[in-house]
């Protein structure tokens, strides 16, 4: 039966292409010698470039030599350049310059650059006898520019029982990666069957690397996996040939996206082909303007994805033939993304200074935005502020705005991280036009047509500052993140049908795990109980404090004991070594996330410490860790010690960290805060968590595991403070498509009435102030004091409670405004007076009764401790169906009073939740005896009036007898004293301590 085999799926895909633009050439056509098709070359130029060839013949002196020596050169040039600079850049013969693929110009305006174009020679050919060390070995189809082989592909078809694994397996066993069509003429080849699609850049046999090409579905309409939707009519992997090998789709890949570095060839995954063509297609519809979010997770490529947008925005026209946007500004906080960037835009790009990264000041920013030749900028979100405060400089001394009447796109990576706030508003007003969006604009046309009339002159200023907020005509957002948060959807998402706020493109982490892009770090996750019981060292002191910090005090108190990070420390270097060690071919490393800087400090002294302890910081594979942290830190519980730094700590600088962490001579990072988010170390193979993360943060924190390398098959997650089903919550919202709910405006409008109502706010005080600030002139700063003064006054009048309630809703009123002005309709000036006065006005308002956390190390005693194993499982996610909230609570934040309680209650309550089922076996006996050995009189003289060595001596007699006496309570203590050696030098050693604050103490 002809319709079940392989040539039929071959004749069908050759058939769609030939009847779209695709024409078919001969087998017995190709120069295996040469690796072109050498008429078709020539036929090409020909045709593209009579006047080029009629040159060639005339120098050459005569038809048939100059076909001769022209392909001479062309293969000379794809030897020694390669096939993409060649197709790319001209090639010269005999001084006569003749280019090889022409690309779609970016406007219609040159008919003779268009007619170049329409005359590029796309051909398929099947069945090519391509190899010479093989003459029989022929491959399915061979995808031909203008007589350049370009692209192979193997099909298969599984009613004859061989699929795309057989493909991919053919590449790697039959096909010789050293013939010339393979070694130097070929950019990608693609493994085909009716349902999948794979490619590779590069032959290596068995080491071939095959990545997938699918759209993202497992068939069964389950979208966001692995694999292609299923289809009513015709291939699943149809939009292979229709869409990518559609023939402007074709080139354009070629001119736009391949990135040819060394012996290294980018190509684009689909997701992100399909990413960038979508953006282009939408933008070329709607113009400048609309803001659209981009959901690709980590292992998606993120960084080429925003460099070939970028370059492919700079490039693009709209339907009148001019540019969509002036320039191309490209917001990122991350080095890495710089450079990549940039080189992947200058493989696309050869004209010098049309790619600016501003790495210096503002001044340079302004001026790349401000003149012509840049078309992408490169730069940090930060200094936009000093850049608006320059071009306020430059209109007060009536210099034009260089940047009025351009439109710009705006690519920011990571944007939950730089979607509001103050940088976002300055940046909006360097760039925008003030203008609102054109759809949202038609939406509230009445109300605003009624509104812009009512405003006057004064209110000018203040009209001006609120639209900047918002949507910008001349602006168009495209926003990139893994893990969009409720505000980043509602800011750049689109509304769907079900009117939530949804991505405009995603690959999800459910689907790069399913490819195989990131490894699953939650699949191997180990969560640990860590239980304690805590006793009030000075019983008669019961003092009292607020609730909620005194139980946060005593968790920390209980987590910074010496015996606590000591035991954490031994069940975390024994699981390194027994377990991660070994991983990736011995060169695994883990991350220890700590909840502070001191906590940080402290783990990694106790990890150094046992490490030494145990001689695991000697021989052959010595265990070594490092600390990461920001700044200084002075031990509050030895303030006289100097400050400690990483630096400090480390033995190095700080930017020599990551290169040190990945050679051999460290294994074991412990971190605070630092590290968390962009660390790319794919020899990362295990965490310890030892503090609480939710929400973005749990994600990106235990995403740093999920990187690829060669050996790395797995990661692990040890976590001491999170339950799985925490964790679990945390990671469904981001592991397919992210939605919300759109924000309602409105609720600003209560707390704009309970602030107005309040007996604080004065209308004329908040105008004179707020018309200074616009004002921008430094002279009128004492009108911003003498109209904030009278208010603070007021303020102070109130009853504590009365003012605190005004001052919360202040704070609420001014960070729900920064979001919510961005998705507005329309512009409040109301509001926006109210946000820019009340700014101010919270710097001005005396501090409020609010203790910080209390102190209660000297007061409290951990009494026992038990780390035990609580889960040991995959944690198995399905996805959220729950949309996010940007404003919870409808901005306003909890508002529950402050209780007050008394110490011995709070440690009650704390025992009942992390000690209930603590007994003798975890009793802190050994830092009990630091107590006991401090009080005593014997031992305070004997420290005052002898040597170390001596004390120690009469402090051995002391612990032993002080065992005999517990030994009826706890005989498991007793028996590993007295037959373990190395536990009982350790344990008078420690207790040792105790002779240093004796003597410090008599010389206080």
């Amino acid at each position: 039966m002809s319709s079940t085999k392989e040539s039929a799926f071959e004749s069908n895909i050759e058939a769609h292409l030939l009847f779209h633009g695709w024409h078919s050439l001969a087998p017995a056509t190709y120069d295996r010698k040469a690796g072109v098709f050498g008429e078709e070359v020539v036929a090409f130029v020909k045709e593209s470039q009579p006047k080029a060839w009629q040159q060639l013949v005339t120098r050459h002196g005569g038809e048939a030599t100059a076909r001769e020596k022209f392909l001479k050169v062309v293969v000379d040039a794809l030897d020694h350049r390669g096939t993409m600079s060649v197709l790319r850049s001209p090639v010269k013969d005999s001084g006569v310059s003749v280019r090889l693929c022409f690309f779609k110009p970016a406007s219609g305006l040159n008919e003779e650059q268009t007619g170049r174009y329409a005359a590029n020679r796309l051909g398929v050919v099947r069945q090519l006898h391509h190899s010479e060390s093989n003459p029989s070995d022929s491959v399915d189809m061979t995808l031909v520019v203008n007589g350049i082989p370009v692209a192979t592909a193997e099909l298969k078809n599984p009613l004859t029982r061989q699929t795309v694994e057989n493909a991919m397996a053919q590449y790697r066993t039959d096909r010789n990666p050293n013939d010339l069509i393979f070694r130097a003429r070929t950019l990608v080849h693609f493994a085909v069957d009716p349902h999948r699609v794979a490619m590779t850049t590069k032959l290596a046999r068995e080491a071939t690397v095959f990545l997938p090409f699918d759209q993202g579905s497992d068939g069964a309409g389950n979208t966001g996996t692995a694999g292609n939707p299923a289809v009513r009519s015709g291939y699943q992997t149809a939009y292979l040939w229709e869409q990518v090998w559609q023939r402007d789709a074709w080139l354009d890949l070629l001119g736009s996206f391949i990135h040819v570095e060394g012996d290294r060839t980018l190509f684009p995954r689909f997701h992100q082909w399909h990413a960038v063509r979508s953006i282009l297609d939408a933008t070329y519809r709607d113009g400048a303007g609309v803001d659209r979010l981009v959901q690709h997770s980590a292992g998606s490529g993120k960084s080429n994805t925003i460099a070939w947008t970028a370059h492919a925005l700079s490039r693009l026209h709209g339907a009148d033939d001019a540019p969509i946007f002036d320039k191309v500004v490209v917001i990122t906080d991350r080095k890495v993304l710089d450079r990549q960037l940039q080189d992947t835009v200058a493989g696309l790009e050869h004209t010098p200074g049309t790619i600016v990264r501003i790495d210096e000041n503002s001044a340079q920013l302004k001026e790349a935005l401000e003149g012509h030749a840049a078309r992408v900028i490169i730069t940090t979100l930060q200094k936009f502020p000093v850049v608006a405060e320059l071009a306020a400089k430059d209109a007060a001394d009536g210099e034009t705005k260089g940047v009025v009447g351009r439109r710009f796109a705006v690519i920011v990576d990571e944007a939950h991280s730089s979607s509001s706030g103050d940088s976002v508003a300055k940046l909006k007003k360097v760039l925008g036009s003030g203008d609102h969006d054109a759809e949202l604009e038609a939406a509230a046309e009445a109300e605003q047509a009624a509104y812009d009339a009512s405003v006057d002159a004064a209110d000018e200023a203040l009209f001006a500052s609120a639209r900047h907020r918002g949507k910008q005509k001349n602006l168009s957002f495209f926003a990139f993140t893994a893990t969009p948060k409720p505000k980043t959807l509602d800011t750049f998402g689109q509304v769907g049908a079900d009117g939530h706020k949804r991505p405009f493109h995603t690959y999800s982490m459910r689907q790069a795990i399913a490819e195989g892009f990131i490894l699953d770090v939650l699949a191997n996750y180990t969560t640990y109980g860590v239980y304690y019981k805590l006793a009030n060292a000075h019983p008669r002191n019961d003092p009292e404090m607020e609730s909620g910090k005194g139980r946060a005090a005593l968790a920390r108190f209980a987590s910074l004991h010496p015996y606590a990070l000591d035991a954490k420390a031994e069940v975390i270097i024994e699981h390194f070594r027994q377990k991660t060690a070994g991983k990736i071919d011995g060169q695994a490393k883990a991350m220890v996330v700590t909840r502070s800087r001191l906590h940080a400090v402290r783990t990694q002294a106790a990890l150094a410490a046992y490490i030494a302890k145990k001689g695991y910081d000697q021989g052959e594979r010595p265990l070594r860790t490092l600390v990461a942290f920001s700044g200084s830190l002075v031990d509050p519980e030895a303030p006289e010690a100097p400050a400690v730094t990483e630096t400090s700590i480390n033995g190095f600088s700080e930017g020599q960290l990551p290169k040190k962490f990945h050679g051999p001579e460290y294994q074991v990072l412990v971190v605070a805060e630092k590290y968390q988010t962009g660390f790319d170390e794919p020899l990362l193979h295990t965490m310890y968590v030892d503090k609480k993360l939710s929400g973005v943060a749990a994600v990106q924190t235990l995403s740093r595991l999920n990187r690829t390398h060669p050996g790395k098959e797995d990661t692990f997650v040890l976590d001491f403070a999170n339950s799985a089903d925490e964790i679990k919550a945390a990671f469904e919202p981001f592991f397919e498509e992210s939605f919300s709910t759109p924000t309602e405006p409105n609720v600003l409008a209560t707390m704009e009435h309970d602030l107005m109502s309040a007996g604080v706010l004065s209308m004329p005080e908040m105008e004179a102030t707020v018309g200074a600030l616009l004002s921008e002139d430094p002279a009128l700063q004492s009108v911003l004091y003498a109209n904030l003064e009278p208010a603070v006054g007021r303020f102070a009048a109130l009853e504590e409670e009365k003012a605190e309630e005004f001052r919360r809703t202040l704070e609420h009123f001014c960070r729900a405004y920064a979001f919510v002005a961005q998705v507005m309709p329309w512009a409040d000036t109301d509001w926006e007076r109210l946000f820019l006065y009340g700014r101010l006005l919270l710097l001005e308002l005396p501090p409020g009764e609010n203790s910080p956390m209390p102190q209660i190390s000297k007061s409290v005693q951990l009494t026992h401790l038990r780390i035990a194993v609580t889960s040991e499982a995959a944690i198995e996610l399905a996805g959220s169906d729950e949309p996010g909230v940007a404003l919870p609570g409808e901005g306003k934040g909890a508002l529950t009073e402050p209780m007050l309680d008394k110490l011995s209650a709070l440690i009650s309550a704390m025992n009942d939740k992390y000690g209930a089922d603590l007994g003798e076996a975890d009793k802190v006996w050994v830092d009990q005896q630091w107590v006991v050995v401090k009080e005593d009189d014997e031992m305070r003289e004997v420290a005052l009036n002898n040597d170390r060595s001596q004390f120690e001596m009469v402090l051995e007699q002391k612990v032993k007898d002080l065992l005999i006496d517990r030994h009826d309570k706890n005989g498991v203590l007793f028996d590993l004293f007295f037959s373990n050696p190395d536990f009982q030098v350790s344990l008078v050693r420690y207790l040792a301590g105790t002779y240093d604050e004796f003597r410090k103490e008599s010389m206080a």
